[in-house]
């Protein structure tokens, strides 16, 4: 299961909204110091694929690839701003360190 944080669910649905979009996919990437960085982007169509799980939010798809879902059980997306930088923060507690400059991590 991931849960999306208000201020998530906020961002996302006024992006969608404004861009069509039918969701999001979520996952990972294999990347930097530590081996793996988080993926997140948007889903012009949805059609349901035996390879995807679909958590399913008020009015949008949250899609994973189920190869995926191991790295992402229990995680929490949030939308964050700090200072003049915001966006999407990833807190996963399967996540056992993180790289120095934060991009990366190993599960």
């Amino acid at each position: 299961m991931i849960s999306l944080t208000d201020s998530a669910l906020n961002k996302i649905k006024r992006l969608i909204t404004t861009k069509g979009y039918a969701g999001i996919r979520i996952g990972v990437k294999t990347t930097g110091c530590s081996g793996l960085a988080y993926v997140l982007e948007y889903v012009k169509e949805y059609t349901a694929d035996p390879a995807t799980i679909n958590y399913a939010q008020d009015s949008f798809a949250v899609v994973v690839d189920k190869k995926h879902d191991v790295y992402l059980q229990n995680m929490t997306v949030d939308y964050v701003r700090k200072g003049l930088n915001e966006g999407f923060e990833f807190v996963n507690p399967n996540e056992r360190d993180r790289c120095g400059c934060g991009e990366s991590f190993r599960v």
